[in-house]
């Protein structure tokens, strides 16, 4: 894509308001633009990333046999009482009709995904089914701050399993661990599996969570083995000897949840009086999972851990372009080598933003490091006077000139 056709433009200055680092500078290298407190729309390179992090979720998910569905945001009052969460979920967006009828906005799924699979899993052959979906959610947050990481509208990858017994939810939910693990390590996150409280399902659920200082949570820590829990159920204080492996030190750490999975068990089943026919004739309760994967917030947690002084330093496999090629200055002799790398690289199925502006070094430069892109590429008059081009990939601090016949080598 050509930079001057590029809907959204970097800025240097924002409101004074936005103090979380994923905000000032997505909202500086024109990635989101904010609507009101907690609402973002998602620009061009935004939604790039956006359906980037998308679509390694839904591999991830498919490939765990999970089958994708959309289900409605716009939620029946009803269900909601059933489960008794119609008054006893504070967030919950509650919305009139004209002719008084109440709704609710989906913050979560339970009540819609379980009257849905009681109409069509029935039998015991039905069942250790589960489906996905990836959905714009709402929750009435009291304080939406942070940016992208406490907000009222985001988007949110949700799946839920249904099972005949807790032996197969285990099965599934272990296989959910794995597949979790996978998708961050793709992101570019290093996201630690953390015990936390199982609420009112069972003993323990298990969060998914970045280390950063942006992080509203406190997670206690053993880099000797892994073992993590949140403060909410943490046992040990900071710089006790580790119980798990009685070596490592616990440390303390500030985190952002990027995900977490629950076993259900028979908590919405039962609400909805969902049983299923088992082998021997019988109406037995139906056992559930549930797994989330926050992906927006995914979006602002990549850009607290990634990024410097001078901007987002995206990871390969979510960045909106691979490539940002840069002519510099009006030069047309610069301009034909830079339009005819441009044709190259798209031919070679390569995605590459275009700078073709003409800007001075500093402008031209200076928004490349604040979009981020994993590899830069210069035309210029000094560049085309070595025969070659510079070449500076975003994570490192040297460039190097690299000649025309080396280029794709370099940059593929």
């Amino acid at each position: 894509m050509k930079q001057s056709q590029l809907f959204s433009q970097t800025r240097k200055n924002i409101s004074a308001e936005e103090v979380s680092i994923n905000a000032q500078l997505l909202l500086k290298a024109g990635f989101v633009e904010k609507i009101m407190a907690g609402v973002y729309a998602y620009l061009p390179l935004g939604y790039k990333v956006v359906q980037n992090i998308i679509g390694i979720v839904r591999e991830e998910m498919e490939r765990e046999d999970a089958q994708e569905i959309l289900m409605p945001a716009l939620q029946p009052k009803e269900y909601w009482e059933k489960t008794g969460r119609w008054d006893g979920l504070d967030v919950l967006f509650k919305v009139k009709s004209q002719s008084d009828k109440e709704y609710g906005l989906g913050p979560t799924h339970e009540e819609v995904v379980t009257p849905l699979a009681q109409a069509h899993l029935r039998s015991y052959r039905d069942m250790n089914k589960a489906v996905f979906q990836i959905q714009t959610k709402f929750r009435d947050e009291p304080r939406a701050k942070s940016g992208l990481l406490r907000g009222r509208e985001f988007i949110m990858k949700d799946l839920y399993s249904f099972h005949t017994n807790e032996q197969e939810l285990d099965m599934y939910y272990d296989r959910m661990r794995a597949a979790y693990a996978r998708v961050y390590k793709r992101l570019g996150v290093d996201a630690k599996e953390v015990f936390a409280s199982g609420g009112t399902f069972s003993k323990f659920s298990h969060e998914y969570q970045v280390f950063t200082d942006a992080g509203e949570d406190l997670i206690f820590y053993c880099a000797d083995c892994g073992f993590a829990v949140n403060k909410e159920i943490a046992e040990q204080a900071e710089g006790d000897v580790c119980a798990q492996c009685n070596k490592g030190k616990i440390s303390v750490h500030k985190a952002i949840e990027v995900g977490n999975i629950f076993k259900l068990m028979q908590k919405y089943s039962a609400a909805f009086d969902y049983t299923f026919t088992d082998s021997d004739g019988k109406e037995k309760d139906v056992i559930m999972g549930c797994y989330g994967i926050g992906v927006t917030r995914l979006l602002g947690t990549i850009v607290e851990v990634h990024h410097d002084e001078k901007g987002i330093i995206w990871p390969n496999e979510v960045a909106p372009f691979r490539i940002h090629l840069i002519q510099l200055g009006d030069d047309e002799t610069v301009k034909s080598k830079a339009e005819e790398v441009y044709e190259l690289l798209k031919e070679k199925g390569v995605s590459v933003l275009y700078d073709d502006r003409g800007l001075s070094v500093g402008v031209a430069l200076g928004d490349a490091d604040m979009i981020g892109l994993p590899v830069r590429v210069v035309v210029s008059k000094r560049t085309l006077e070595q025969n070659g081009f510079e070449v500076k990939l975003r994570n490192e601090k040297e460039s190097r000139m690299v000649s025309e016949e080396e280029l794709l080598g370099v940059i593929l």
